[in-house]
């Protein structure tokens, strides 16, 4: 039984998130239904899919699309992706002023290869001097607003070209609110195993929050998390793939971590199926039913991962046009089915096999700086 005491909320200056928990952006995942489907399971912070900063200042209307909210989201939270100091400055202030948001995340951690061959996610803070510069325009233009801007990044680009530790104490330096590790590198993807080693070691680094992102599939493991690298928050990615209660699970554990221990339990069937059903009702509010309907599908899988549910039942569901269809399907489950023991803590969504070499704009090893850089800002926001 763990011995790890409640932690304190999580502070980005003067925003407090009572439950140290963020929600981190999944393309095509963490869309308004997403966040407020998991915002009704438990507390936290919930950011939108990741968007532009060139296409919010050049007024892109799908980058506009994706700044939609649900009325239950209070606290507005985005992440922004750019390379260009002026605009992601520009995109930052556009947040603020006109989209009333609350927290801007940036993003120096994809390792999507149209990103990277750009300069851009994670192998963005190779270039020392010029993540300095984004991180300044960015801090500046919020701070009139008291909006705090953090960034999630990654160890670095490969084990040879590691850059943590140097983007923890530039965030510092330029007045970040706080920091998320995903402790592996661009190469890694997301195979293998996180390295908490790593991400213990930031924390140790800086005097700003250190948020830990890697393998956390159960409440338990961010709780291990907190105890093995002292870090102030934990960030959920695919862990809660078809399980948007695991943010419950946090909640109850962090606020009383022995009480949870002795106490925990886990969804039946029938209770999976009413989480289904109302992510479904949640996606077809803000999209429309037939889209909603289509967006559902792709998460059918994760929710019925390890039940017992045919293969003909889990391709109807994946069929699914109108909500009185999905009413019937998931009818036809058996409610009383255990929660499958067996998927407890195993990995959930992509995982792969790490990438033979990164793929980054020619000569981008060749040096720290970037300022003299004109590289390719991309336009489009979205997966």
């Amino acid at each position: 039984m763990t011995t790890l005491s409640p932690p304190a909320p999580l502070r980005f200056g003067s925003l407090e998130i009572s439950t140290p928990v963020v929600l981190a952006p999944m393309a095509g995942i963490t869309n308004a239904a997403y966040r407020a489907l998991c915002l009704e399971q438990g507390a936290g912070l919930y950011v939108c899919e990741m968007i532009t900063s060139r296409g919010l200042v050049e007024g892109d209307q799908h980058t506009k699309d994706m700044l939609i909210f649900d009325p239950s989201e209070t606290v507005r939270s985005v992440q922004l992706y750019g390379t260009d100091p002026v605009y992601v400055g520009k995109a930052a202030q556009i947040l603020c002023e006109e989209y009333g948001v609350a927290h801007i995340d940036l993003n120096f951690g994809c390792p999507v290869p149209k990103v990277t061959r750009k300069g851009g996610g994670g192998v963005l803070p190779w270039k020392r001097t010029l993540l300095g510069q984004i991180l300044t325009a960015a801090v500046q233009a919020a701070t009139p607003y008291d909006v705090p801007v953090t960034m999630k990044t990654r160890k670095g680009i490969d084990d040879d070209h590691l850059t943590y530790l140097d983007a923890g104490r530039i965030a510092a330096e330029a007045g970040i609110a706080g920091i998320a590790l995903h402790g592996r590198t661009v190469q890694q993807a997301y195979s293998g195993e996180a390295d908490w080693d790593a991400i213990a070691e930031l924390k140790a680094s800086v005097d700003i929050p250190v948020l830990g992102n890697g393998d956390i599939w159960e409440a338990s493991d961010a709780l291990r998390m907190v105890e093995q690298t002292g870090v102030d928050g934990v960030v959920i990615g695919r862990g809660c793939l078809g399980r948007p209660w695991l943010f419950g699970d946090l909640a109850t554990a962090f606020a009383d971590p022995a009480a949870w221990e002795s106490a925990k339990a886990l969804p039946d069937l029938g209770e999976v199926a009413d989480v289904m059903r109302r992510h479904a009702e949640l996606l077809c509010e803000h999209m429309g039913e037939e889209r909603g309907c289509k967006e559902f599908r792709k998460h059918v899988s994760w929710y019925l991962k390890g039940f017992g549910a045919g293969g003909q039942m889990r391709k109807n569901l994946g069929l699914v046009k109108t909500l009185a269809d999905l009413d019937v399907l998931l009818g036809e489950l058996d409610r009383s089915e255990p929660f499958p023991v067996s998927e407890l803590g195993a990995p959930r969504g992509r995982q792969g096999a790490p990438r033979a070499k990164v793929i980054t704009p020619e000569g981008w090893l060749d040096d720290t700086d970037g300022t003299d850089l004109a590289l390719d800002e991309d336009m489009v926001s979205g997966g």
